[in-house]
């Protein structure tokens, strides 16, 4: 198969490995004749086909050169220990702080911060109006009345017990006389 016609193959075991020929990439080399554009002469278009031809292989020699050096900065990693790793979380560490000195990062802290304070402000005030509408309420007529007829309900209920007498009836029905006379069980 002719290399310069070769596509690339994306799901290839050889992906991301680069070789020495870089026969995976297509160039295309001009060869096909096709009718000379308007405006152009016979010798403009050979200058410009040559000129093409040239770029071209400048490009096939570049990537080869790329290739090489990748090889090599490969090469050396492993010598060094370096693993690819090493390498994202270098990235990401340095992402990370590039964000973290950003003005826009910078803002949003700010802004957050400031909305935190508010909200624990407005939250600090609602607890203390709420606690003022409870004294008021407590201290209000309304409550007073309701206050005195829970104390009295208790009176009548416990009543006994500040007499002195423990003889409320029991629970359980263990003492003399029944609670009711009709349970409702």
């Amino acid at each position: 198969m002719d290399p310069a016609s070769q596509d690339i193959n994306l799901n290839s075991p050889n992906k991301g490995l680069l070789s020495d020929t870089m026969t995976d990439v297509p160039v295309d080399t001009g060869t096909a004749r096709t009718s000379i554009p308007e405006g152009l002469t016979e010798a403009e278009e050979e200058e410009l086909r040559s000129e093409l031809t040239k770029v071209e292989e400048e490009i096939v020699t570049l990537r080869q050169v790329l290739a090489a050096k990748e090889r090599h900065c490969g090469e050396l990693k492993r010598k060094l220990g370096l693993t690819p790793l090493d390498g994202l979380k270098q990235n990401l560490s340095k992402s990370w702080h590039d964000v973290q000195v950003s003005n826009a990062y910078k803002k949003t802290q700010e802004t957050l911060s400031q909305a935190g304070q508010k909200t624990s402000a407005a939250l600090s005030n609602v607890g203390s109006a709420i606690s003022r509408k409870l004294g008021d309420m407590r201290n209000s007529a309304t409550f007073k009345s309701f206050e005195d007829r829970v104390g009295t309900i208790k009176s009548k209920v416990v009543g006994g017990r500040e007499n002195g007498s423990d003889n409320l009836p029991s629970p359980t029905g263990s003492s003399d006389k029944p609670l009711q006379d009709h349970p409702p069980f």
